[in-house]
């Protein structure tokens, strides 16, 4: 649905993104996530057709950004982080002038109106001015806009941002709510907004992409190593003594809980998880629990982001 290929992009002598590359499968949730200044904005303004490429090429919808930037902009629904709201007008209205400008037919507005006013959850408001509402609020009708015309992209950066927390969860659901009927690329710095929203994630840095994939398979390739939490009765050293011989261990860490029980965590790039168990039992130690942890996002994020690279 949405394929990229080098995009880069000077602001002067400036570059803001460099080579980035990426595909997004139709109905997909992407996350695009990156510090601040990383290049996600510039990147959206590039696929909505706002600012050319210094160089690179992009398809949306099959449509070419360079050739046909008018009908990419027909198919692509954007909310930049600021809405373009009118403020003067009401909800209602300004939905109404949006769907006339992006050419939906005369007979056809007030239902089009009124089916983002349902999916945006803001039929509460639809007759007040739009000055008068809360964030979240305006954060909606903005929503709302992006989604007039059924458009099959949308485009969403930084939807959350400034949102009390009740707010980010209900605009979070409905943007979860979007995929499968709309391709839908969001950017975000907030790691918890892309691991509850996104399927699959690009993470960028410095103008570049520096890993995509599932936060699945991001997990995975990290270091290639897994961790596995025990908890032990026993001593340090019998413990330690008990798991040696398991080659594939690379690093054992041990934390004591107090009476004689340890917190054992193992970093191994096998599951091990049964090797352990025979070992601790068949010397004498008490197993009180044993379990796999996966790298948070927010690890992977700083390994990737810090200049490491992906084992």
């Amino acid at each position: 649905m949405i394929d990229v290929k080098g995009l880069t992009r000077y602001y002067g002598e400036k570059r803001a993104i460099s080579d980035v590359t990426f595909h997004v499968n139709k109905g997909e949730v992407l996350g695009l996530l990156g510090p601040n200044a990383a290049g996600k904005t510039t990147t959206m303004r590039i696929l909505t057709c706002y600012m050319p490429p210094t160089s690179g090429k992009a398809t949306v919808g099959g449509y070419d950004i360079f050739e046909q930037s008018l009908e990419v902009r027909k198919i692509t629904g954007y909310l930049p982080e600021n809405p373009p709201l009118y403020t003067d007008m009401t909800v209602e209205d300004y939905l109404t002038f949006v769907s006339k400008i992006k050419g939906v037919p005369r007979d056809k507005v007030q239902k089009e109106v009124d089916t983002v006013v349902e999916k945006a959850s803001i039929g509460d408001v639809r007759k007040r001015i739009i000055g008068k509402l809360s964030k979240g609020y305006k954060q909606r009708v903005g929503l709302a806009q992006s989604l007039i015309n059924n458009p099959q992209i949308v485009i969403l950066d930084e939807p959350t941002v400034g949102l009390d927390p009740k707010q980010i969860i209900e605009i979070r659901q409905l943007i979860k709510n979007l995929g499968g009927d709309h391709t839908v690329i969001l950017s975000s710095h907030i790691l918890p907004e892309i691991e509850q929203t996104c399927e699959r994630v690009v993470i960028i840095n410095e103008g570049k992409v520096v890993a995509e994939d599932t936060v699945e398979n991001l997990t995975n390739r990290m270091h290639g190593v897994q961790r596995i939490t025990l908890q032990v009765e026993g001593t340090e050293d019998a413990i330690k003594q008990a798991l040696q011989p398991i080659s594939e261990i690379q690093k054992i860490e041990l934390n004591s809980k107090g009476n004689d029980i340890r917190e054992v965590i193992v970093e191994t790039p096998k599951d091990v998880r049964k090797e352990l168990a025979k070992a601790i039992v068949n010397n004498g130690l008490g197993l009180l629990e044993l379990s796999t942890e996966r790298f948070t996002l927010e690890e992977i994020f700083l390994h990737l982001t810090t200049k490491e690279e992906v084992a």
